[in-house]
């Protein structure tokens, strides 16, 4: 299925003041590079963030929130976030700080 281009716009929105946004075709979606390092996929029905692995675990137990997992692995500071956790504006950008600020540490 195609990314969601309603959260595309939203997350090209989101980005829009870094300076090295590249997006590219990955995990199933559309995946935005920041600096070089993956920050944020938009998918169909979802958003894939790579966060600090240190608040994985506190993270998950969000509602529409679960580890991502590919080829039977669990990928710790990898989340995949339902879009319906992320339709009001507060809760998106919540995700796309996680993201932002864990990129910026890498």
């Amino acid at each position: 299925m195609p990314p969601n281009e309603s959260l595309l716009r939203r997350v090209r929105d989101a980005l829009r003041d870094e300076r090295d946004v590249v997006e590219k075709k990955m995990f199933g979606g559309i995946t935005f590079m920041v600096n070089g390092r993956m920050c944020v996929s938009v998918g169909a029905r979802r958003l894939m963030c790579r966060i600090d692995p240190v608040i994985h675990e506190a993270v998950t137990k969000q509602r529409a929130c679960r580890t991502v997992v590919m080829k039977g692995r669990a990928y710790r500071g990898y989340v995949h976030v339902d879009e319906s956790a992320v339709r009001r504006k507060n809760d998106f950008e919540y995700w796309i700080r996680l993201a932002r600020e864990f990129n910026a540490k890498l």
